[in-house]
């Protein structure tokens, strides 16, 4: 297996280039009312995936993992929601936009796996 094709299994990575990409996609937007809020909230979900599987990988106990990846799997969730407004705000990232989205909504279906499974 090539080292991209690890990296897709590596949660952990995934989710930390994940907000890294989600950093650079609002490095890029134009500052006004309309995209201040949005690229703030976006910031905020982005990064929070990684940071709260870190936590989840280090839980304390088989409940904490479930509540971190629960709130891994809503920050998720709540990426797809800023990044569907980014794309409104700022139509000419549309296409790179839709492509963060489809990496939340992959993040999203594996949290939702995960939360499932552990009881």
């Amino acid at each position: 297996m090539t080292n991209e094709q690890n990296n897709k299994y590596n949660l952990e990575e995934r989710t930390a280039k994940f907000g890294e990409e989600i950093i650079k996609f609002c490095k890029n937007f134009p500052r006004n009312e309309v995209t201040k809020p949005i690229i703030n909230q976006l910031i905020k979900c982005g990064t929070s995936v990684g940071a709260n599987y870190c936590e989840a990988d280090d839980a304390e106990s088989k409940a904490d993992f479930r509540h971190k990846i629960g709130i891994c799997k809503k920050e998720s969730r709540e990426s797809k929601h800023f990044l569907r407004m980014s794309a409104v705000a700022v139509p000419e990232v549309k296409d790179q936009a839709r492509k963060l989205w489809t990496e939340a909504k992959e993040l999203n279906l594996i949290f939702n796996s995960i939360y499932k499974k552990v009881k």
